[in-house]
């Protein structure tokens, strides 16, 4: 499984990398706290809405901690899906090496 600190991701996308943060996180977590511009699918709502995904484009997958999208990680990698990145640490780390403006919970 591949992996990527919130901060090298930050890196790759002021690059200019294609890549898109898809979070799985619960609704009520993303109204405490999230990024712009991410796709939001419930880790628990993938399994039904994965098609909604390009297979060939790269994807960041992000929660909380990184445990919830390391699993969705490998359920994406079932899928057929290729390009799929699990952000470790999660939004907490994210707050703590990129933006610590974030609301933390």
């Amino acid at each position: 499984m591949q992996r990527v600190s919130p901060l090298d991701l930050q890196g790759r996308l002021a690059a200019g990398e294609d890549i898109t943060i898809v979070d799985v996180r619960e609704s009520g977590e993303l109204e405490i706290c999230s990024l712009p511009a991410v796709v939001h699918i419930p880790l628990g709502e993938l399994s039904g809405r994965h098609t909604e995904l390009d297979p060939d484009h790269c994807y960041a997958l992000l929660c909380h901690h990184g445990i919830r999208s390391a699993r969705a990680v490998g359920f994406l990698m079932q899928q057929g899906f290729q390009h799929v990145i699990n952000i470790e640490g999660g939004i907490e780390r994210w707050t703590d090496d990129v933006d610590p403006t974030l609301r933390r919970y």
